[in-house]
């Protein structure tokens, strides 16, 4: 008797434990959030819940997202829309552009960015939008031609359509832009065979970046004299009082709920300095706890883009891995002041509704994969 097609293939399903880890992380971020927030919402706002439940809106968003495009085969991205000569994913390409073109003309001013677009009274940061049509769009570009992704050109030619994403997300904020060229250089490199000229690019990058922080604006360079003198500094206030939760925690931390730091010494402390709080109330063993679901669901994705059906399915596994690994690494050096300050938020745990809606759209797409897998 002939077998069927997932006893021929036992890892061709619903990979659940990639779900369960996400799950997890994304429910421990709402009960941090909540922690974290809910004195200063109730000093700010008369609630202390509202930030819980503005986090929680964009989760239910999120998780919906994740159902539909976890239903949808992810060539049809790449498809030609009947009856017309355009692709889905040039369209979300074109959304991507016009949303980063509209928040510099009608973007929403919050603590001195415009970052943000108010849709129907809801907060939409464009950026992140960018991230996942970039991780798309680099992979379209690999698999159309791989061959030539060991060379100057080829990187180049797949950087082209990134490049003006780019430039406009830089002019919005530094910190996204990093992120969003370390997912699409880290996705060529994934594709190369000789990676020798990549280290070259990596060098040029860092070095345009560190002229852009000297050079450009002033509150950048003052960031690095933050991160050289945080002790001392006028404005190393936030990074400093998070070292003292980092300190104060411990190895066991204080108690969930307990912590004292987030009392107004550290501002906004559920968004970009939650990893403080985290430390502070469940010390280094809750800390590390955190670490470890992160790398378990890294590892998930690494699992699912080495046995994808194609190329164009292993690139976007591995973009989402980047994205994910990267915005990890980045926040928990700067809560722990071992880079300069950033606006880069800890996945599925930080303050930020269209963060952990995209992020979950992203393991959506991953997950959908997880379904097509050839064997091994």
């Amino acid at each position: 008797m002939q077998k069927s097609k997932r006893e021929q293939n036992p890892e061709s399903q619903f990979d659940i434990g990639l779900l369960m880890i996400t799950l997890c992380l994304v429910g421990f971020g709402l009960l941090m959030i909540y922690s974290s927030s809910s004195y200063t919402a109730q000093v700010n706002e008369g609630d202390s819940l509202f930030f819980l439940k503005k986090q929680l809106f964009g989760v239910i968003v999120g998780l919906v997202l994740m159902l539909i495009v976890s239903s949808v085969h992810y060539k049809l991205y790449i498809k030609v829309i009947p009856h017309t000569k355009i692709r889905l994913i040039l369209i979300i390409y074109g959304v991507a552009v016009f949303l980063q073109t509209a928040v510099l003309f009608v973007g929403v001013e919050k603590n001195g960015a415009r970052r943000w677009l108010d849709i129907a009274g809801q907060s939409l940061q464009p950026s992140e939008v960018t991230k996942i049509a970039v991780i798309l769009m680099v992979a379209y570009c690999i698999q159309k031609n791989p061959k030539i992704m060991n060379t100057f050109r080829g990187i180049f030619l797949v950087m082209l359509p990134v490049a003006l994403l780019l430039f406009l997300v830089v002019i919005e904020n530094l910190s996204s832009a990093i992120v969003i060229a370390g997912i699409a250089i880290g996705m060529c490199f994934i594709s190369a065979k000789q990676r020798t000229k990549y280290f070259v690019i990596f060098a040029v990058i860092i070095g345009l970046v560190l002229l852009y922080i000297n050079f450009g604006a002033a509150f950048r360079s003052e960031r690095i004299d933050i991160w050289r003198d945080v002790e001392t500094h006028p404005k190393g206030f936030q990074i400093l009082q998070g070292l003292y939760a980092i300190a104060s925690g411990g190895v066991f931390g204080v108690g969930l709920g307990e912590s004292m730091q987030k009392l107004a010494f550290i501002p906004e402390s559920h968004n970009d300095m939650i990893f403080a709080i985290i430390c502070e109330e469940l010390g280094m063993v809750g800390a590390g706890i955190v670490i470890l679901m992160f790398g378990l669901l890294i590892w998930r994705i690494f699992k699912i883009s080495m046995t994808a059906p194609d190329l164009f399915s292993g690139m976007i596994c591995s973009g989402v891995m980047i994205h994910i690994a990267v915005q990890v690494i980045i926040n928990i050096a700067v809560v722990t002041n071992s880079i300069p300050s950033t606006g880069i938020p800890l996945p599925f745990i930080s303050y930020g509704g269209t963060s952990v809606a995209i992020l979950l759209a992203e393991l959506g797409l991953v997950l959908g994969i997880s379904t097509k897998r050839r064997a091994g």
